[in-house]
This record gives structure tokens, C-alpha cells and sequence, in this order.
């Protein structure tokens, strides 16, 4: 493959839904919406478990960690796409496309792997809870947050690498409503395959892996929690594992549909729908699922609004006084 000069290609036309206005009408509030309350759940919990000293523990740190990655995730497309619902005007620089997609890429491997995390961690807290102070220290925590996210940045730094290295002929029409990496790829006209290898060897690594490990972790949970003499303590613990693993296979279902299904070389709608699925509607879900049906953190949010007015009226009454 001759070298490509990416000077040759400086801008890409994002074609989203522009063959479907009635769509484009429909999504704009609703992916706004969605947004402002991934924006405002995610940074809410971060705030309150970062505030409150009760709430670090391993679990409070994961779900920190998983709000982070999920405003990261969202805002690496939504408010380019928001944008591009109203205008007319799609088009996405060369480097702004292979930002977003590595960006986008990092933080949807990493949120994989997190899962698989979190899933282990809820193991040992209630399977080996004698033990799961000193399983799950402090330090692991940090190790274990720390090499997905470090995993997922390498990971999509390599496969934006060889995908934007590629010669670009033709139109430059990505058939997405943002830089998603299969749809760029369809616009290439060189040699494909060491990136799709690229793309399949990471996508069975971090799909069907860490969501066999997940099921695993969770089934170990339900069988110890069938044992738990208390009806209302059973009730509690399959309320909360079939909450947790309805975001987890809404996630993992739809990714695993974009990205394990039969190359094709035209474009679907379903395709940007599923993308909206699993990239906009899952994190807005996962601080309601993780977080906020927890009393723990309703209460500590609770107390740290009350220190937040407590503090604005001690200012509002030295204020009088000093006047």
C-alpha cells in the first residue's frame, strides 16, 4: 500500500439523517434531552461520591469512574451531532474525524471493560464479603480503573491510526452522523483487512469476554442470594442484578450488533440507531440503574444540598451583617 498524504482528504460529509428530516425533527429534543440528563446524573453522582466520605468505597469509585466515562462518551459526538440535526452544513475536518473517532473508541472499550469491573467487584462484596476489604483494596481499585482506561486509549489510538492512514477515493460521504470508525473504513479504497483484523481480534476481546465474565460474576451473585434467608433481602438483590444486567445487555446487545454482524458495504439506518441505543440512551440510564435507585446515594446527595444551602445562607447573613 503506497503512503497516504493526509492533505489530500480535508474534511469529511457526516451524512446522518439527512435522507430522513421527520428524524432528524425527532431526535434533536430527544438526544438533547437525554444529553442534558447524562450531563446532570453523571456529574451529580461524581460530586456526591467525592463529597461524602461514606461513599468511598470501591463500588462509589467505580460508578465515579463509570460517570466520567460516560459524560467523556457522550460529549465526544452528541453536541456535533446536535448541531448537524439543525444545519445543513455536516462536514467534520480530516483530524476532527480522527479525533472523535479514537476518543469515541477509547471510551466505549474502556466502558466494556469497567463493566466487567463493577461486575466483579459486586462479586466479592457479597460472595466473599468477609474478605472483600482486603480482595478489593484500595490500591487494586486504582490499578484496575487505571488499565481500562489506559487499554481502551491504546486500543483505539492503534485502530484510528491504521484506519486514517488508508487512501481515501471518491466521495467523502460517511454514511453516520458521526466518525464511526466502519463507515469511514467503507469509504476507503486500498486494503481494509489488517484494520477489520484489528477490529475483530479487539471487538471478541472486549464484547464477548468481559460479557461472558459478567454473566458469570452475576449468576455467582444470584445463587449465593437464593441462599439469603430473608424474602425482602432476596427481592432487594434480584431487583438489583436485573437492573444492572438490563443496562449491561443493552450496551453489549447493540454494540455486539455493530460490530460482530457480517460486513456489508452499504449503509443501514439501523445502524445509527442502534448507535444512538448504545451511546446516548445507555448512559443516560446508568446513573437512574447504578445510582440513584440506591438509598446511599439519594442520602448522601441529600445531605451535601443541605451543606450547599446551609453555606449560601451563612454568606447571605455576613453579607447583612457587614452592611
Amino acid at each position: 500500500m503506497e503512503p497516504v498524504n493526509s492533505t489530500e482528504v480535508s474534511e469529511f460529509f457526516l451524512k446522518g439523517f439527512s435522507g430522513y428530516p421527520a428524524l432528524e425533527h425527532l431526535f434533536f429534543p430527544l438526544c438533547s434531552a437525554m444529553y442534558l440528563v447524562t450531563l446532570l446524573g453523571n456529574t451529580g453522582i461524581v460530586v456526591v461520591s467525592v463529597l461524602d466520605a461514606r461513599l468511598h468505597t470501591p463500588m462509589y469509585f467505580f460508578l465515579g469512574n463509570l460517570s466520567i466515562l460516560d459524560i467523556c462518551y457522550t460529549s465526544t459526538f452528541v453536541p456535533l451531532m446536535l448541531v448537524h440535526l439543525l444545519s445543513a452544513q455536516k462536514t467534520i475536518s480530516f483530524l476532527g474525524c480522527a479525533l472523535q473517532m479514537c476518543l469515541s473508541l477509547s471510551t466505549g472499550s474502556t466502558e466494556c471493560l469497567l463493566l466487567a469491573i463493577m461486575a466483579y467487584d459486586r462479586y466479592l462484596a457479597i460472595c466473599r464479603p468477609l474478605r472483600y476489604p482486603v480482595l478489593m483494596s484500595h490500591r487494586l481499585c486504582w490499578l484496575l480503573a487505571g488499565a481500562a482506561w489506559v487499554l481502551g486509549l491504546c486500543k483505539s489510538v492503534t485502530e484510528t491510526v491504521i484506519a486514517m492512514r488508508l487512501p481515501f477515493c471518491g466521495h467523502r460521504v460517511v454514511s453516520h452522523f458521526i466518525c464511526e470508525i466502519l463507515a469511514v473504513l467503507k469509504l476507503a479504497c486500498g486494503d481494509t483487512s489488517i484494520s477489520e483484523v484489528f477490529l475483530l481480534v479487539g471487538a471478541i476481546l472486549l464484547l464477548p469476554v468481559p460479557l461472558a465474565f459478567i454473566c458469570l460474576s452475576y449468576t455467582l451473585i444470584l445463587a449465593t442470594t437464593l441462599r439469603v434467608p430473608s424474602a425482602a433481602g432476596r427481592r432487594k438483590a434480584f431487583s438489583t442484578c436485573s437492573a444492572h444486567l438490563a443496562v449491561v445487555m443493552l450496551f453489549y446487545g447493540t454494540v455486539i450488533f455493530m460490530y460482530m454482524k457480517p460486513k456489508s458495504k452499504e449503509a443501514h439506518i439501523s445502524d445509527e440507531v442502534f448507535t444512538v441505543l448504545y451511546a446516548v440512551v445507555t448512559p443516560m440510564l446508568n446513573p437512574v440503574i447504578y445510582s440513584l435507585r440506591n438509598k446511599e446515594v439519594k442520602e448522601a446527595a441529600r445531605k451535601v444540598w443541605g451543606r450547599i444551602q446551609t453555606s449560601r445562607l451563612k454568606e447571605n447573613l455576613d453579607v447583612s451583617k457587614a452592611k
